[in-house]
């Protein structure tokens, strides 16, 4: 076949994959000759990464070539400086100075790479070291990009590079370890402030006293934030320096591994949340002028700065920058077993104005020249890297703006992606908590935003993350019980406000897992009704960590309610694994009357009813169902969820027939006290 006849062949089959992606969603029809060319430019670019010379997961091994290893009995370390004049090793093993011995040089024809090679005995585990680059006019101290171990003195609060080359390797126990196919119940952590003391948890402490919460509560994925090694501890892991560094304020790398070790062997899979949207601005422990130039990774000018994050934004089109973040991907997965990502920021990545105060109300925002095609063809090669090394593993993607087909697999004409978060459900719980009076909660408006995603896409919902939970903010039951919940949360003390926030915590909760689409993710702590909000150690709050932590004393007190939320938080999440909610086809809307505040539907074999009215009950209530015979599943106002017991557990429910064939349909009659969401489950 001659070059035009390939390059036909070519064209049609990549015309014939956007064409599935249209038969998905016929709204993007006028929009197939560009996604034809989004896909071709995915290929394209992907051939011209490997030359056509090996794999793209194969290419996704820079971090086997750069940074520091040890080589055949000697120590070898390479970086990347295309401005660079001049590079020296300096460290401890060096007096800090500039050695002639410690020079790299720079490889003919390499296009910027440096390389040293040192003997053996040259440096030692633990030395501490840098990088001192000379560019045209100027030089400065560098920590490698390339480093896999980054550390901060605790007096000084200087970062350096950390030689980790321990006697003996971490021997993983848990071998082969695949993530199972059912739908992920995430549990979302920082490892950091898992712990109740005021200060930094770490990944030993994790394992030990987090690790069997998960598993009692019943989540089969942990997301672990802040992973990846970040200057500032109060960004929350979102402004990474250090790619490839475990950070290291948490433990060494060993410890990590034992972290994902001990989940494997609990059943669970360990995604990361990974940052490659931005990267922090510092200079020393980052990539901010690493060669002296703004745009060795970034683009130039305004374009390469992110002024809402104060960040640096990536020129996803260099080859090199491609090379840096597609191995980051590999290395993950490779060095720590990570089952995969959730890549923070997608939204940023996408559109030129990052989305901030974009409002997308039509398909031609997602193909006008706002958007970064060569983002988005990163996040397809990505994604075809990840899932080369790991066909198991799980990749996220945290966009708000509703892209089509990001979460889609590539050979049907997405970008790959296997769920993406519906991320306005947890706006608007926020904005109806907080400006919206109980009795005028619009159920329509409520059921329209708790579906209101891309159902030929796997998406997973959420009531609250941290981002409902940072300072400035209020999770939702402080928002609804506020400072009672300093004084009143006791199992003996009756309170009007905390009766409320907590019958209200269990409704919201329970809907949004019952009208998921296909995962649902609760953040640290959220299940049992956290109080207060996230605040880390900062000069406005006298660097303290009294907000920086959870509080699992409040849930361990039998004497307090925080344990009746846990319990109902249990037991809704094992009725839905165990019925497997998730994934079972869309909910199917029974009955919804804004008067009356009661919403209905059915899911998987269940009944699920919500009265959201704040002062009426309702005897006898009547809403169209399947027929059959129904027993009471979960009653969110049972004692042992601090409720007030109005029901009796274990009740039984029969349909009844109305009207005459072929209009005859059967109602459900039930009790349906104020505040309460209950769940019945067909029996025959």
């Amino acid at each position: 076949m001659n070059r035009e006849s390939e390059t036909g062949a070519a064209a049609r089959r990549l015309q014939k994959i956007a064409e599935q992606l249209v038969g998905r969603d016929p709204l993007l029809r006028p929009y197939c000759k560009a996604l034809t060319r989004r896909l071709r430019r995915v290929d394209e670019i992907e051939k011209r990464l490997t030359g056509g010379r090996m794999s793209l997961a194969e290419f996704a091994s820079g971090h086997e070539y750069f940074g520091l290893h040890r080589r055949g009995g000697e120590w070898v370390l390479r970086e990347w400086a295309p401005n660079a004049t001049g590079m020296f090793l300096v460290g401890q093993m060096t007096d800090w100075r500039e050695k002639r011995a410690f020079a790299l040089q720079r490889l003919e024809g390499a296009d910027g790479v440096w390389e040293i090679r040192l003997s053996p005995d040259a440096m030692a585990h633990g030395d501490l070291y840098r990088l001192r680059v000379h560019w045209p006019g100027g030089h400065g101290d560098r920590i490698p990009a390339w480093a896999r171990r980054v550390v901060q003195d605790p007096q000084t609060l200087i970062f350096n590079a950390q030689v980790w080359d321990p006697p003996a390797v971490y021997r993983w126990r848990r071998e082969g370890f695949r993530c199972p196919t059912q739908p992920p119940f995430i549990y979302e952590a920082h490892v950091g402030m898992a712990q109740e003391k005021e200060g930094i948890g770490t990944y030993r402490e994790f394992t030990t006293n987090t690790l069997p919460r998960i598993v009692r509560a019943g989540y089969n994925v942990i997301q672990l934030m802040a992973i990846q090694e970040h200057p500032y501890y109060g960004s929350f892991g979102y402004q990474v320096s250090s790619f490839f560094a475990a950070s290291s304020r948490f433990g060494p790398p060993e410890d990590l591994k034992e972290l994902i070790d001990a989940a494997h062997a609990e059943g669970l899979c360990v995604v990361m949340d990974l940052i490659h949207s931005h990267a922090a601005s510092n200079e020393v422990e980052g990539l901010g002028r690493f060669d002296g130039t703004l745009h060795q990774y970034f683009h130039k000018g305004p374009r390469g700065r992110h002024e809402g994050w104060d960040s640096r934004c990536f020129d996803y089109a260099k080859h090199q920058v491609l090379h840096f973040l597609l191995s980051n991907c590999r290395f993950w997965l490779d060095e720590y077993r990570f089952d995969g990502f959730r890549l923070d920021g997608v939204t940023s990545m996408l559109y030129l104005h990052h989305g901030l105060g974009k409002a997308f109300q039509s398909y031609e925002d997602y193909f006008n020249t706002s958007v970064d095609e060569d983002a988005l063809a990163y996040l397809a090669l990505a994604n075809r890297v990840i899932h080369d090394v790991r066909p198991d593993a799980l990749t996220i993607a945290e966009d708000v703006s509703g892209m089509p087909g990001l979460a889609v697999p590539a050979v049907e004409g997405g970008t790959g992606f296997d769920y993406r978060f519906a991320m306005g459900v947890p706006d608007y719980w926020i904005r109806l908590t907080k400006e919206t009076a109980d009795e005028d909660w619009p159920l329509g408006r409520l059921w329209h935003e708790l579906n209101n995603r891309r159902h030929d896409e796997k998406t997973i919902s959420y009531a609250e993350s941290h981002d409902q939970a940072l300072v400035g903010d209020k999770t939702l039951i402080f928002r609804m019980i506020d400072a009672d919940m300093y004084t009143d949360m006791s199992i003996f003390r009756d309170n009007i406000r905390v009766d409320r926030g907590m019958a209200l915590h269990k409704m919201i909760r329970l809907v949004t897992l019952a009208t998921a689409g296909n995962g649902y993710l609760n953040f640290m702590g959220n299940e049992f009704g956290h109080p207060e909000w996230i605040d880390f150690p900062r000069e406005g709050n006298g660097w303290s960590y009294k907000y920086a932590r959870r509080q699992w004393s409040l849930v361990d007190d039998g004497t307090l309610r925080y344990r009746k939320l846990a319990r109902f938080d249990v037991d809704t999440v094992s009725l839905a694994r165990r019925v497997h909610l998730l994934g079972s086809g869309n909910p199917r809307l029974l009955h919804e009357h804004n008067e009356t505040k009661v919403l209905a539907f059915e899911r998987a074999g269940h009944l699920f009813l919500f009265n959201f009215h704040p002062s009426r009950s309702y005897d006898g209530y009547r809403i169209d169902a399947p027929p059959g015979q129904y027993r009471l599943a979960v009653d969110s106002d049972a004692e042992i969820y601090g409720g007030h017991g109005r029901l009796e557990p274990d009740q039984v429910y029969f349909t009844q027939p109305e009207g005459k064939e072929p209009d005859r349909r059967h109602e459900i009659l039930a009790y349906l006290p104020t505040r309460t969401a209950l769940v019945l489950r067909l029996e025959k």
